[in-house]
């Protein structure tokens, strides 16, 4: 009898994931192994399933003779020596597309937050401030009708992030090197026969810079926004981070927003995860939070089941 194939899901799988690849006569193991473990675990498994937290570097896949696969669940793969591993006759694949939603309602929730001092308020009135006191303090917050949100990064988040911005009734600025112009597909679900589709076509990073009122990076890293780029920002600019940290350059950040130059930032990715700056979390005026931009139960279920897809398509 053929021996299974073994699969390790070393930062979790869901269970619909893990069901359909043990339908196709995969093993599953879903218990952690520590980092420091992980080269000599490695040689009794043919698939390596990861998130962001499991690091893949050049001593581990020297060490991992038997790996097939690698799987990442998600879009970056900076955790991943990507070419080495390939080098070496290993498939690496990801899920650009599972999370893509996710991300962008994250997106969006932290554009408003951030337009309306929501996560200071929240700290403040739950610490006991004084009720008027702060309602005359947050009176200067702003809405997002009319205003103009830069894009950086226009493949399927960015364009996820700009089909809720148009619907909000924003002006959408998407830069990207890669993807010159893409169709939006704003079609309500309530009333699919009416169909309604946007055709955008990006623009210059200097054009976009100058006239934002907000900017969001969806790149897969690099130091896209640092304190040359955030120059020729309008003062009063508010940024957002939800795709790798360091994409924003956190001490120009942080030199931005005391100057007055960047009103207000959200980040839920940072330089030194799990340990971010403290200067960054209890910041007035940045929106935080952990590395969560496809922690939903849709995102984890689709990222399952295209992982699963994948693993079985490349092994068998």
């Amino acid at each position: 009898m053929k021996k299974a194939m073994r699969v390790l899901a070393n930062d979790g799988i869901h269970p619909d994931g893990q069901a359909m690849l043990e339908a196709a006569g995969f093993e599953v193991v879903t218990e952690k192994v520590a980092q420091e473990n992980l080269a000599e675990a490695l040689q009794n498994f043919d698939v390596l399933c990861v998130r962001s937290a499991t690091k893949v570097r050049v001593g581990l896949l020297d060490a991992a003779s038997h790996l097939k696969v690698i799987a990442r669940g998600g879009v970056g793969m900076d955790n991943i020596d990507v070419d080495y591993a390939r080098s070496k006759g290993i498939t690496v694949v990801n899920t650009p597309a599972a999370s893509s939603q996710a991300v962008a309602e994250l997106t969006m929730a932290h554009l408003l937050t951030i337009s309306r001092f929501l996560q200071d308020a929240n700290r403040n009135l739950s610490a006991g401030g004084d009720f008027n006191a702060l309602k005359k303090q947050y009176e200067k917050g702003v809405q997002l009708k009319g205003k103009t949100i830069g894009i950086i990064g226009f493949g399927r988040i960015g364009q996820a992030v700009a089909r809720i911005a148009l619907g909000l009734g924003m002006k959408v600025l998407p830069v990207d090197l890669y993807v010159p112009e893409a169709t939006i597909d704003m079609t309500v679900p309530q009333f699919p026969e009416q169909k309604f589709v946007v055709k955008m076509a990006t623009v210059s990073m200097e054009t976009m810079l100058a006239v934002a009122d907000y900017i969001t990076v969806h790149v897969p890293g690099g130091n896209i926004l640092g304190e040359k780029e955030m120059s020729m920002m309008k003062s009063g600019v508010r940024l957002i981070n939800t795709a790798r940290g360091g994409v924003i350059n956190e001490d120009a950040l942080l030199a931005a927003l005391a100057s007055g130059k960047v009103a207000a930032a959200a980040l839920d990715v940072f330089e030194n995860e799990p340990t971010p700056h403290p200067a960054l979390l209890s910041h007035p005026k940045i929106s935080v939070t952990p590395h969560i931009g496809a922690a939903t139960v849709e995102a984890q279920v689709n990222i399952s089941l295209e992982l699963a897809e994948l693993i079985i398509q490349y092994c068998k």
